[in-house]
């Protein structure tokens, strides 16, 4: 049993990298076995193609961001980013050690700004750096509700049912996870950043090409999926739940 499901398992990674080489080449799109609709329209649909790129982003000034509407305020964002994850990652820097020098480097230009206005008779104040609380709120707030959306996603993917869905997760969490095996957090993260500014402005740009080709790999992963269905998991023998309960 267990020398029929390893080539089966062989068998159908062989035909996946097969069929994705020819779909690749070929950029054809498929469609389903029902012959209703074709699967790039229900790839247009998945990525709301119905609405434009701003407004699944949430649309705002984020959106903006995301989308290089202003060149100036993206290309800062992405190299602030850039000049933390060098900091932190290149040059070998820890956290506590950068905020100690902020607040030494902070603490000598306001004891040279005081003594220098006392020595000039001068009346101007040193200025004083204070962060509202509305902001630590704000930022806690936010972070709590993406959290529990994540975890109510997850959450209803597990119970909903949906077989397809739930290996989808799973495969995801786990090349999460082989990913974080790779680097840290914080380079993680970095990636993470990069891609939400570079990959909704490519699809904004080479919308068409990319829903053609994720077109032919999710029909791909369909037909690839009712074969081992057919071969392997619709054999499994499964427990009759009723009789169980009425014992």
């Amino acid at each position: 049993m267990s020398e029929k499901s390893e080539n089966a398992a062989e068998n159908l990674m062989n035909n996946i990298i097969d069929t994705v080489s020819d779909a690749v080449s070929k950029q054809k799109t498929v469609r389903f076995n029902t012959g209703e609709e074709p699967l790039s329209g229900q790839v247009n649909k998945l990525l709301g193609r119905q609405k434009s790129v701003h407004h699944v982003l949430g649309g705002g000034k984020s959106a903006d961001v995301l989308l290089w509407r202003n060149k100036k305020i993206s290309s800062s964002v992405l190299g602030a980013a850039t000049a933390l994850w060098v900091v932190f990652e290149w040059l070998d820097y820890h956290f506590l050690t950068l905020v100690a020098f902020i607040l030494v480097l902070g603490m000598v230009v306001q004891f040279l700004w005081s003594n220098a206005s006392g020595l000039l008779s001068s009346s101007r104040e040193v200025p004083r750096v204070k962060l509202p609380e509305e902001l630590f709120v704000n930022i806690g707030v936010a972070v709590g509700g993406q959290v529990n959306k994540f975890l109510d996603l997850i959450q209803e993917i597990s119970c909903g049912g949906n077989l397809k869905q739930f290996l989808i997760v799973v495969l995801s969490l786990w090349a999460a996870a082989v990913i974080g095996s790779w680097c840290n957090l914080l380079t993680v993260i970095y990636i993470g950043f990069v891609c939400a500014h570079t990959l909704p402005v490519l699809y904004e740009k080479y919308q068409d090409q990319v829903d053609n080709f994720l077109a032919g790999v999710l029909g791909l992963l369909t037909s690839q999926y009712q074969k081992l269905d057919q071969s392997v998991l619709s054999k499994i023998p499964k427990g009759n739940l009723k009789s169980r309960k009425a014992e």
